[in-house]
């Protein structure tokens, strides 16, 4: 079982304006702010990366490049983010994996660009509805997890893709199987210090049940966080 630590609990705010006006985003009360007993980071558009930094928010990046700069339009490189007063930066989200065909191994430079940049990468890792059924769960996310420096400071976020938008959710054991497993294939020295969360659909009626498992470490928020109460709920419920 792994040693107790701190829960990291993340808003991913995918293709939205920010959930409050900048002036309440500053406020220490607001649920996105930095809470004692629990760390709290944001992941907004690139546009309101500036303002979340500002309002001292915690802030990291939805993507970046692994390329260091030239001709690629579009695309921000990890210097840049960790340059905008970013610390973390998610790779290879499910959204970012089936909307632009980003690969394991894209996924696995994108780390190494990240690290290298002093950025803390969100590993992203999950399987679709169709290979659960087939029994494939593990060989998918020990796929996605191959090519990925597992000896270094990152965060890895399971994030079943069945459970992203829809309103279903893995069950706790379902969660807590697949936390244990990723957890296994971590290097020794590293399984007590790598927080895993849990990524498919948190919410505040199911995350006390999800975070009680030993092997969930925080969770990375999408519907719910756009929803200031809610996340507040989520958070209050990590911190205990």
């Amino acid at each position: 079982m792994p040693m107790s630590k701190t829960n990291l609990i993340a808003a991913n705010w995918k293709m939205n304006p920010t959930p409050l006006p900048l002036e309440a985003l500053r406020d220490k009360s607001c649920p996105y702010q930095t809470h004692a007993n629990v760390d709290v980071v944001v992941f907004p558009t690139f546009l309101d990366i500036s303002a979340c930094v500002d309002a001292q928010i915690v802030t990291g990046a939805q993507y970046g490049c692994s390329e260091e700069k030239g001709a690629h339009t579009g695309d921000i490189c990890m210097e840049q983010i960790a340059a905008s007063g970013c610390h973390y930066v998610l790779c290879g989200h499910s959204e970012r994996r089936k909307d632009h065909g980003e690969t394991n191994a894209d996924v696995a430079v994108q780390v190494t660009s990240a690290l290298e940049s002093k950025l803390h990468p969100i590993l992203c890792v999950g399987e679709t509805e169709q290979e659960r059924d087939a029994g494939k769960e593990k060989d998918i996310v020990k796929a996605q997890l191959s090519g990925i420096p597992l000896e270094s400071t990152l965060t890895i976020a399971y994030e079943p893709v069945w459970a992203i938008g829809t309103g279903k959710t893995a069950t706790p054991e379902q969660a807590q199987e697949m936390h244990a497993y990723i957890r296994s294939l971590l290097p020794e020295d590293r399984r007590d210090d790598t927080r895993i969360l849990y990524g498919g659909s948190m919410k505040p009626d199911n995350a006390e049940e999800l975070l009680a498992q030993p092997d969930i470490d925080g969770g990375l928020i999408g519907g719910a966080s756009l929803k200031p109460d809610s996340f507040g709920q989520i958070v209050e419920i990590a911190s205990k």
